[in-house]
């Protein structure tokens, strides 16, 4: 610097403050990031990266929030247990804030939430029971039913009940909202959310409407989900199934005014993947799915508008909790969402093609435990036999139990693989598939071309391929 001249502060926020006395005062008060990577037609785009709290998503706020209101009302006793239903995030969210003050944390979660949530709850010291997420609302293992039950017959319970507590929708009402406003220097034109208790969009909705009719709320719901359909047409359809986690619901939750809603989009689940995958190698955002399916959502309604408008979405929760998931290219293959040419036969169903790096296999020389191994990290049960890039056999788990009493790392994969596996061409017919594989009382096909192997072909995979 040359004699003389002093540095100039930056201006605009310091990122920069003094130590704070918890990471629980990290809470709200998250940045705003414009999306300019995108064609948000005559619109401006920002997300406000509630990533950034320390549990990673939006739902710190409403934890805080229902456990402040509770102790104060008396509802939560010192050394109390938060029994609530939860896709992750909230449970995370009461986790953060509870254990710190003593309270044990127990928590039902669906099963189709991802294994970073899960093992980031058990990592912070929650209790999780895993339930089923294909059942609905009325049945026993339906995941907030279960908790209701379980917070009624334990003594000194709270349940939390998001889907409910005031505190959810205040909490937004109160900070999230006031927040945005001022970000965007009192000038908004629309809020884009997704539902999974309503507190978001209710809370946000009661605010806006306070400080700036203009403001319209647009849902993003994921298609299955039966709000949208209820905001456009005012009647109530047949729940599907859907894979974004967080958000859309079989039902209104008491939280969830849908009055407020403007506009209402529904998106697949591959156009939620896509968008959030884009949010990443655009802008550099690691977001999780339901970020997805509302930015998604956002882009739609920008490029729908006919004059200039200042639209904010969020980016829910971090990524970083769906690497298994929503960022692995296998996984949305596995699950039909990848964008892949189609060929009307088993090449369409080959989750993991080993032309492109994806299959787990091991040589005949190779011990049982690293077949083991690699059967575990690839979350398989049985691997392809190469030698020399040829198919020389099959080994599966079953080959492993029985060979339990032998030293299996002493014990190569050539000394117990099956040497003539069930082979077939890629070309043949699903339905085809599905014959052979109860002709012969099996689970999985080799799929070979030239003896070269393509992939593994697994009977969930052809029943996910609708073959049956």
């Amino acid at each position: 610097m040359s004699a003389g001249r002093q540095a100039v502060p930056r201006e605009g926020p310091q990122r920069l403050r003094p130590p704070f006395a918890s990471v629980l005062d990290l809470i709200g008060e998250t940045p705003v990031v414009e999306l300019t990577k995108f064609d948000t037609g005559k619109c401006r785009l920002f997300v406000k990266l509630e990533s950034q709290n320390p549990g990673g998503s939006i739902k710190d706020r409403i934890a805080r929030s229902m456990i402040d209101a509770a102790e104060r009302d008396g509802r939560l006793k010192p050394g109390g247990i938060i029994v609530e239903a939860t896709a992750g995030n909230t449970g995370l969210g009461l986790a953060q804030v509870g254990i710190p003050r003593g309270y044990r944390i127990v928590l039902i979660v669906p099963d189709k939430m991802s294994r970073e949530k899960v093992q980031h709850l058990r990592a912070l010291g929650a209790e999780v029971r895993l339930t089923r997420s294909d059942v609905g609302k009325g049945h026993p293992e339906y995941y907030q039913d279960m908790a209701e039950k379980l917070a009624a017959e334990t003594p000194g319970a709270f349940y939390a009940n998001q889907f409910s507590n005031p505190a959810n929708p205040l909490a937004h009402e109160t900070t999230t909202g006031p927040e945005i406003w001022q970000q965007l220097d009192g000038d908004v034109g629309a809020v884009v959310v997704g539902v999974g208790s309503g507190g978001t969009l209710t809370g946000l909705g009661r605010f806006f409407a306070g400080v700036s009719p203009k403001t319209e709320m647009v849902l993003a719901d994921p298609v299955g989900s039966v709000l949208a359909p209820l905001v456009r047409t005012g009647e109530t359809v047949e729940a599907g199934s859907w894979t974004v986690e967080g958000i859309g619901e079989d039902f209104v939750p008491p939280n969830c005014d849908l009055s407020l809603v403007k506009k209402a989009y529904s998106v697949s689940d591959r156009h939620s993947m896509l968008a959030v995958r884009d949010l990443l190698a655009k802008e550099g955002i690691l977001a999780g799915s339901s970020s997805g399916t509302l930015l998604a959502a956002a882009l739609r309604y920008c490029r729908e508008q006919k004059t200039a408008k200042r639209v904010v979405t969020f980016v829910c929760d971090s990524g970083n909790k769906y690497l298994s998931k929503v960022f692995d290219d296998f996984w949305l293959a596995e699950q039909g969402l990848a964008e892949r040419e189609q060929h009307g036969d088993l090449r369409d169903l080959v989750a993991r093609s080993h032309r492109e790096g994806g299959t787990v296999f091991v040589g005949p020389d190779d011990t049982l435990l690293t077949a083991y191994g690699r059967m575990r990290r690839g979350d398989v049960s049985q691997l392809p036999v190469l030698a020399d890039g040829r198919l020389v056999g099959i080994v599966t788990d079953g080959d492993l139990a029985r060979n339990l009493h032998r030293n299996l790392a002493d014990t190569t994969v050539d000394e117990v693989m099956t040497r003539t596996p069930k082979t077939v061409e890629p070309q043949m017919f699903a339905g085809a598939a599905i014959a052979l594989l109860n002709k012969h009382n099996i689970s999985a096909l080799v799929v070979v071309e030239k003896e070269v192997p393509v992939g593994i072909v697994h009977f969930h995979d052809l029943l996910r391929g609708g073959a049956a």
